[in-house]
């Protein structure tokens, strides 16, 4: 039996499409601020990582010349001064000599001075160290090179913190 009446019945208006959201859609948003703050935190950690100082600043037990073998890593070497070429200068203590490179910072030869007991601390390599700090017997230290910086094409971040710096 078909009803064949006229439909009386007041009309809908027809419903807007988006006048409202979903809960899925609020889920996806909440998962994508998670998703920011997550990369946020990532990139602060590895911005951390790449900016603290390194193993360098911790201080060191002096090591005899004579002990010295390459590739060895961190060393602190104490002795006196005895020869200076440019940024280059030979340290010796009882067991023998070392040649240390000092880079640009001792360019000018006055960074020490001929028979001035010291203590260098550095990357032995090669058959010499590559100084990083000088500390000189009054106590004064001289940082030779500025902290390890990101590595070369570290990705966005690297990039982003080379940006930075001064």
């Amino acid at each position: 039996m078909e009803n064949d009446a006229p439909d009386t019945s007041p009309e809908r208006p027809a419903r807007r499409r988006g006048s409202r959201r979903p809960a899925t859609h609020l889920a996806a948003f909440g998962i994508a601020a998670f998703a920011v703050l997550a990369i946020g935190a990532a990139g602060g950690a590895a911005a951390m990582k790449f900016t603290r100082p390194g193993i360098e600043l911790a201080p060191l037990t002096p090591t005899s010349i004579s002990s010295l073998k390459d590739d060895w890593g961190m060393v602190t070497l104490k002795g006196k001064v005895t020869e200076i070429y440019g940024n280059k200068f030979i340290v010796q203590d009882e067991t023998g000599k070392a040649l240390i490179e000092t880079g640009p910072a001792g360019d000018d030869g006055k960074l020490v001075a001929v028979g001035e007991p010291i203590s260098v601390q550095g990357r032995f390599d090669d058959g010499f160290l590559h100084a990083s700090y000088v500390v000189h017997q009054d106590g004064k230290t001289d940082a030779l090179r500025p902290p390890p910086g990101p590595p070369p094409h570290g990705g966005p971040i690297a990039d982003m913190l080379r940006k930075m710096k001064p």
